[in-house]
């Protein structure tokens, strides 16, 4: 038995029993297609750096690149649950996503405090993915990027100031380029009339775990392990300023990068409670079996680097790398205002060109 959305649709509206299979069957397809269009951009924890899950012959083990893709039912199966609630809603999909903070303050990383065509890229490439679902599921795709910057700016050294101008600037390039799948939300949506520095004690009050039952979470390896060490290498680079010697600063970073872990996973609870259904992504690498979807933004050298902490490098036609800035410096030349390019261009090219 054929059946078409509009079909599946009124057969919910009608509820009638005759044909419930055919109709839960084609609610499986789907949420089964919405997923294929989410798994070539994985970014799977055990991954090379700059890799994503292509659905290639991959390693035998939980982290093989590629294999994941080929169990769907056991790797993601928190995200067949929450595709397959809203299409069984005949509801867009909602995608969280936490991110797009702020830009790094380590100037050798990134070439200003607003976004650059890293951010303009990387939201294309979203739009685009919502477009995608549109096209194969008729209520279609929305994303909701839930900026952190607030969340742990203190922490991370970089004025609220700046991650307002930043937020702004993002919201902007949203507006500007017709990217009418994607919407913002923030610390500046909650907790009306307090300062940043009352929201974020607040966060911490309402939906912060305690610091030993992290500490102890981090001790005992796994994601939180790797996620902590990657916390305190960003940490260690962004504190350009330092006078102090290696060892103090680690130790230093290392106390900071348990409030930033803190403060980012009490923003994701505050995100779960005012947005109980949802695709949960992460810009960070995810293992099989997580709760949240881990998905690569562009192409990078690293596993980690995202556009706030790295310049796009143009290195072929509609090909673009992150990379920080001393080593996008090293091989090609800024594009725009020497003060602020918006991005660099591989020096081969410039030559070819010319």
């Amino acid at each position: 038995m054929t059946v078409t959305y509009e079909q599946h649709a009124e057969r919910g509206e009608q509820g009638e029993d005759e044909g419930e299979a055919a109709f839960a069957a084609l609610t499986e397809q789907y949420t089964a297609r919405i997923l294929e269009l989410l798994l070539p951009h994985r970014r799977p924890a055990g991954a090379p750096a700059g890799t994503r899950d292509d659905g290639g012959d991959g390693a035998d083990s939980a982290e093989g690149r590629g294999h994941d893709s080929h169990r769907p039912g056991q790797c993601f199966a928190e995200q067949l649950t929450q595709i397959r609630g809203f299409v069984a809603r005949r509801e867009p999909v909602l995608l969280t996503l936490p991110a797009f903070p702020c830009k790094s303050p380590n100037p050798a990383k990134v070439a200003g405090h607003l976004p650059d065509l890293g951010e303009l890229l990387s939201l294309r490439f979203l739009d685009d993915l919502c477009a995608a679902i549109d096209a194969v599921y008729p209520p279609g795709a929305r994303l909701l990027i839930c900026s952190d910057g607030h969340v742990f700016g203190d922490l991370i050294r970089v004025p609220d100031a700046h991650i307002d101008a930043y937020g702004k600037a993002l919201r902007d390039m949203i507006d500007a380029n017709g990217l009418r799948h994607i919407d913002t939300f923030g610390l500046d949506h909650v907790y009306d009339g307090r300062s940043y520095d009352e929201k974020r004690a607040l966060l911490e009050k309402d939906y912060a775990q305690s610091v030993e039952e992290l500490r102890a979470e981090v001790r005992a390896g796994g994601p939180a392990l790797s996620h902590y060490r990657g916390t305190i290498r960003f940490l260690v680079e962004d504190t350009a300023d330092w006078t102090g010697s290696k060892a103090q600063l680690q130790r230093e970073c290392r106390s900071r990068a348990y409030g930033v872990l803190r403060r980012s996973r009490a923003w994701g609870e505050l995100i779960a409670h005012h947005y109980r259904q949802t695709v949960r992504l992460s810009i960070h690498p995810q293992a099989c079996g997580s709760a949240k979807f881990g998905i690569a933004l562009l192409e990078a050298a690293d596993n980690w680097l995202t556009p706030w902490h790295a310049v796009v490098v143009q290195t072929g036609t509609d090909r673009f790398r992150l990379m920080k800035r001393h080593e996008a410096e090293r091989v090609g030349i800024p594009a725009g205002p020497s003060w602020r390019p918006s991005h660099y261009i591989a020096s081969e090219l410039v030559g070819a060109a010319g």
